[in-house]
């Protein structure tokens, strides 16, 4: 799927107040292969289209932004609007069965629930893109979790690390719940994430302490779908470009509230020091 330059190139033209010769100039091309490329008769390579979007999100336009909220006025009632960023392009059906296994919820297509937060997963990478996809949820099985402990042990679970409690009824009751469904909606989790679990898994800190650590990162919902029935209801609305500023600007951001969140999570443990249980205590209560 390609980009809709085509039509972004007019609507950043005429927001600018800009005819086809003066921003042609500022792009360092001629009004022809302008009007090309408007035309659809022509399609910019990476370098055009970087400088394209560049110019937009550099003079205040953030223009994937302004779509989000023109995708969500436009759903039928009943669908969601989610982002999937990407670190290239989606060739093919969407599929649950890549990627890595050992993400949250296993192998499965994951998607968030905002722009500003699928664009910051994939800020790093040079080709990376985000999708906007409607989602129509009728008649599919879901399962939501919130910042608690179900949450931080089903985590836990499928990225490998309750081994030695892989027979405890409580783990194998929520992993049949998520098995049972076509769809989990739950807090997203990041690196520094699992990095907090892990210290709660080994012992080092209790479930009330792992909570409000997770909790100050504050990373906003993902969909995570688990099976064909799951993805078919997926529809890709558009694939965006990501300009180079706009990720660098992503990159920025997310130093900021790294930062502040690891702030909160000192807090927290300070605060929280022994409320709640450790590991142990929890998996002894239903064996």
């Amino acid at each position: 799927m390609r980009f809709e330059v085509r039509n972004d190139l007019k609507l950043i033209r005429e927001y600018f107040g800009l005819s086809q010769i003066e921003f042609a100039s500022i792009l360092g091309i001629d009004r022809v292969t302008l009007n090309r490329i408007e035309k659809g008769t022509s399609y910019p390579r990476s370098e055009l289209l970087d400088k394209i979007y560049s110019y937009c999100f550099s003079n205040g336009l953030d223009l994937n932004a302004q779509k989000e909220l023109f995708f969500k006025d436009d759903l039928p009632d009943g669908h969601i609007l989610l982002t999937h960023g990407a670190k290239e392009e989606i060739v093919g059906d969407i599929t649950p069965f890549k990627g890595r296994i050992n993400n949250d919820f296993g192998q499965a297509f994951y998607c968030g629930d905002s722009y500003s937060k699928s664009i910051s997963f994939v800020s790093k990478f040079q080709s990376s893109c985000v999708y906007f996809l409607d989602f129509n949820p009728k008649g599919l099985n879901s399962i939501e979790f919130k910042v608690d402990t179900d949450w931080m042990l089903t985590i836990a679970y499928f990225r490998g690390k309750l081994e030695k409690f892989s027979l405890n009824t409580r783990i194998a009751d929520l992993i049949r719940k998520v098995k049972s469904s076509d769809y989990v909606i739950a807090p997203i989790a990041d690196n520094r994430m699992f990095q907090i679990i892990d210290s709660f898994i080994e012992g080092q800190i209790t479930d009330e302490q792992c909570k409000h650590c997770l909790a100050a990162t504050n990373l906003g919902k993902q969909y995570v779908f688990l099976n064909e029935k799951g993805v078919k209801r997926l529809k890709i609305l558009e694939r965006c470009f990501t300009s180079s500023l706009e990720k660098k600007k992503s990159i920025e951001e997310q130093s900021f509230n790294q930062k502040v969140g690891e702030d909160k999570s000192r807090l927290a443990l300070i605060q929280y020091r022994g409320k709640g249980q450790y590991i142990e205590e929890l998996m002894n209560e239903k064996s």
